[in-house]
């Protein structure tokens, strides 16, 4: 974990704000690559998730965006309330489930506050001189974060911009994907985040211009209510063992293991909830977990080393974690 300081808070857009963290010693902050993201120990003992949006060749300070949610945890509203200019946080270094990868033509994907992973990736592949289209749609300008900076970076044969308003020049309504796929090479590769209806209708759109899923990259913020791990009727009790004590603990069938466990002395850090976001990450010395997640891949799953807690469970009797 790291300690840094606000060194400026600004007004992005319509409930959005931009916090610039730095050093509290003014030296480098740790390297990472387009597309990571830290977590962020707000006031209050909520941690959240927030994608770096700046520079990747530069470290001097950080820069992430936080919109404020209407449905807020708790999260984005300390942000907004309660993080001022010279505060200092907690953070942990940079992670990335979301990287770029090599291709003749990359397509970024943004809805909403989804554009600050993909602003830092068209800053780098801008910088490299490679082929992109950045397609960012927003509910209307006054909502729109980044935008002054983006046409100052992007050229506009590079940069399209969709309002459900029009706003000439600007674009009305969607992206015609089918359009985009077929006016750049076949060895594209297509990058989404945003809310979760807008992922899912870009990946549709996508696949039925012939795009293969291995090609298509994607980010979750939050998980539509249809995805959400839910308990059911046919999970059962089990136990769990920290491995460093030696002490055993019964998870019910109708509560997770994260909040069984606190109820009982033993916190693991959670943000979001819901599997995606991998703060919650332990490592399992024994047992099969029964994984709910999205955050882990396939062959992670496989491996049945690691787990996330916050929603996952058990298909053994005991599991044994690296705690």
């Amino acid at each position: 974990m790291l300690s840094v300081r606000v060194a400026s808070r600004s007004v992005l857009a319509q409930d959005i704000i931009g916090l610039e963290l730095v050093d509290l010693a003014g030296g480098l902050l740790p390297a990472y690559e387009p597309g990571a993201h830290i977590d962020v120990h707000l006031p209050g003992g909520c941690i959240r998730q927030y994608s770096l949006a700046g520079d990747a060749r530069q470290t001097r300070h950080y820069e992430i965006a936080v919109l404020r949610e209407v449905e807020s945890r708790g999260g984005s509203v300390a942000a907004h309330e309660r993080v001022r200019e010279g505060d200092i946080l907690l953070i942990s270094a940079p992670r990335n489930r979301f990287p770029l990868m090599a291709a003749s033509c990359s397509l970024l994907f943004a809805g909403g506050i989804g554009i600050t992973p993909l602003l830092s990736m068209a800053r780098a592949l801008h910088a490299q001189g490679a082929a992109l289209q950045l397609h960012y749609s927003c509910r209307e300008p006054a909502r729109m974060a980044y935008r002054d900076e983006l046409q100052a970076l992007l050229p506009p044969e590079q940069l399209y911009l969709y309002f459900d308003q029009a706003e000439p020049p600007d674009r009305a309504g969607h992206p015609d994907i089918p359009a985009i796929v077929g006016s750049v090479d076949r060895d594209v590769q297509v990058y989404i985040c945003g809310p979760a209806g807008y992922i899912d209708w870009v990946r549709g759109q996508v696949a039925e211009a012939g795009v293969v899923e291995s090609r298509v990259r994607y980010e979750r913020f939050a998980l539509g209510a249809a995805d959400r791990p839910m308990l059911t009727d046919e999970d059962v009790a089990f136990e769990v063992e920290l491995a460093s004590t030696g002490e055993v603990f019964e998870i019910p069938a109708d509560e997770s293991i994260t909040s069984a466990l606190d109820r009982q002395g033993v916190y693991i850090p959670v943000s979001c909830e819901e599997g995606i976001c991998g703060t919650c990450l332990t490592g399992v010395c024994a047992g099969t977990p029964d994984h709910r997640d999205t955050y882990l891949t396939d062959e992670e799953h496989e491996a049945n080393d690691q787990f996330t807690p916050c929603v996952s469970r058990a298909l053994t009797p005991r599991l044994v974690l690296d705690l």
